[in-house]
């Protein structure tokens, strides 16, 4: 839950197929409330399979938000998404008490309720640069380097996801200063 005053988000998380979206519907009954969607596919009008989207008889039952919001064509990152669900929570709170927040997106959740790290912006040059070496010989050369130019976001990384470890040598190659440094800094508890 989080709260301002008597004003409350309620978040949903779990895995897929345990009920959150049904949950949600019925606090959002009880509370005549309106539901904000954090499910990164649900944004998608494109994507339907496998997206689990509440269905077309609840969505006009009860307001929902960020569902079939964007084209899979348009850039919408998650950074996108946490200013978009403030400012419209902004607005919703002029109306209701309790909002409903209900997602499988981890990330996009956790933006909402704690921010996000300010990370540099990375030279599409250096981006694919770092790619290409990754098609070339896999992680394991960039997982050296980035064992030895920071130690910490190593040790603490899941060296199995290649967007991870990319993303820090991005920045470490881009700033000269170890990924960690950018990490936890910036985050605002709301």
């Amino acid at each position: 839950i989080l709260h301002h005053n008597d004003q409350k988000l309620l978040v949903i998380v779990g895995p897929t197929a345990v009920g959150k979206t049904t949950l949600a519907i019925n606090l959002a009954k009880y509370f005549n409330t309106e539901i904000v969607s954090a499910d990164s596919r649900q944004f998608y009008r494109e994507l339907n399979v496998g997206t689990s989207k509440p269905s077309s008889e609840a969505l006009k039952r009860i307001p929902h938000h960020f569902i079939n919001s964007h084209s899979i064509l348009e850039e919408f990152n998650v950074r996108d998404f946490e200013k978009s669900v403030l400012d419209l929570l902004y607005e919703l709170f002029r109306q209701y008490n309790v909002l409903i927040m209900v997602g499988g997106s981890g990330l996009y959740c956790k933006s909402v309720w704690e921010g996000l790290d300010e990370l540099p912006i990375i030279d599409t040059n250096l981006r694919n640069v770092v790619n290409k070496e990754v098609l070339q010989n896999g992680l394991d050369l960039l997982l050296v380097e980035l064992s030895k130019n920071d130690p910490v976001y190593f040790n603490q990384v899941d060296q199995q996801n290649p967007m991870r470890v990319k993303r820090a040598i991005e920045v470490i190659r881009s700033t000269g200063k170890p990924f960690s440094s950018f990490i936890g800094k910036s985050k605002m508890p709301r």
